[in-house]
């Protein structure tokens, strides 16, 4: 599989903080791998950033390590400032007063 170099270095330095949080909460690889229901090797391919490794493991893993909602941030819709102003903009509906409450 041919991937840009930057997506390689991304993945790469993407298991290495996978694997500095593993240590920093003192868990063997046979423990994590147990927790995310992967094989050790799988979890030591995913720590060296290989591209191989299915999305899938990399949502349980966020999820063990309770940054599940980090995943939803992958491909979110770029935020646009022109609609938040403009929804702003928008006048505020008000329902007129009922009848005999004067």
């Amino acid at each position: 599989m041919i991937i840009p170099g930057v997506a390689e270095d991304s993945l790469k330095a993407l298991g290495a903080r996978l694997r500095s949080e593993r240590l920093r909460r003192n868990e063997s690889q046979q423990v994590f791998a147990a927790r995310i229901g992967v094989s050790i090797p799988t979890l030591y391919r995913m720590e060296a950033g290989d591209p191989k490794v299915q999305l899938g493991y990399w949502a349980a893993a966020l999820d063990v390590l309770g940054r599940a909602e980090e995943f939803k941030a992958l491909l979110a819709p770029p935020e646009d400032l022109f609609a938040k102003y403009e929804q702003t903009r928008q006048p505020v509906r008000r329902r007129a007063p009922r009848k005999g409450t004067r």
